[in-house]
């Protein structure tokens, strides 16, 4: 199976040009991918640059109909024109989805720091190998306060939804929402989460979380005693002037940890800001 994450930021490549065919295609040319997990998607917000104000969430759905489309909005406000616009994530498969979770993360009061609701899209993918959680989120930039409290849910989020995978509740299709639809218990959690590999908030992420298979990161089960190839400012020296960084990161849980055979970066998309990653993991049963 084949993942692939990347911030798009609103289709806005390195040259100012906000393009969706673009980005869908330079998906596609880094990899035949069976999920595709995006942050940044916008819709209704023409004061973001070189945007139209188009519904991307539409727009990238309709560029991709052979995978299931999902939305995840962090933000969800009134547009002063009239109607509502958005901004979150986009989760999209060609593989079979179960249950799907739209968390929003903790947002603390964090005075005079400009943020933004987070929110991380949950889908149990159906593999081969049986159900699995892919989790694609975009942590907070400018507040440490929040990041660490969103670090600190993702594990929750992690623990509970294992819990529940494991654990047999009563429920059928005849009762309606409380059908006991799958949820996987190994897990993909990726995205932009704005933090580098040294700090503190990765750390906490990959800690030990009680019995519950704990988060690894894949490039370095994929690239053991390897610095993570850089995800920003690689083609944006506008926007991220000095050496390129890493904010970008596929984690897998402990149980997935043998399956993963590839990750890499794609280096050479300036489509974006940031630059996508690929998570090749075996699904075999």
């Amino acid at each position: 199976m084949k993942v692939v994450t990347w911030n798009i930021q609103w289709a806005r490549g390195a040259d100012g040009r906000v393009d969706l065919d673009r980005i869908v295609a330079h998906a596609r040319r880094f990899a035949d991918f069976d999920v595709l997990c995006l942050q940044e998607v916008s819709a209704g917000y023409e004061e973001l640059a070189g945007s139209d104000g188009g519904d991307q969430f539409a727009g990238i759905a309709g560029r991709l109909p052979g995978h299931e489309a999902l939305a995840g909005v962090g933000t969800d406000a009134p547009h002063p024109n009239g109607g509502r616009r958005r901004f979150g994530e986009m989760i999209l498969s060609r593989l079979p989805v179960g249950a799907v979770f739209r968390h929003l993360l903790p947002w603390p009061p964090d005075p005079g720091v400009m943020s933004m609701q987070r929110v991380a899209l949950e889908a149990t993918i159906i593999t081969r190998a049986g159900p699995w959680r892919v989790t694609t989120t975009h942590l907070e930039y400018y507040s440490p306060t929040q990041r660490a409290a969103q670090v600190e849910a993702l594990r929750d989020l992690h623990r509970e939804a294992a819990a529940h995978a494991r654990t047999a509740r009563p429920g059928a299709a005849s009762d309606g929402p409380f059908d006991r639809v799958v949820r996987g218990g190994p897990s993909i959690l990726c995205g932009d989460f704005n933090f580098r590999p040294e700090a503190g908030e990765r750390v906490r992420l990959l800690s030990p979380i009680d019995a519950t298979a704990a988060y690894r990161d894949a490039w370095e089960l994929a690239h053991p005693g390897e610095a993570h190839a850089p995800t920003v400012g690689v083609h944006d020296q506008v926007q991220w002037p000095g050496p390129p960084f890493t904010w970008d990161y596929v984690f897998v849980s402990e149980d997935l940890a043998t399956r993963v055979r590839r990750v890499d970066v794609d280096a050479g998309s300036d489509a974006s800001d940031h630059q996508p990653v690929l998570l090749e993991i075996d699904d075999t049963a």
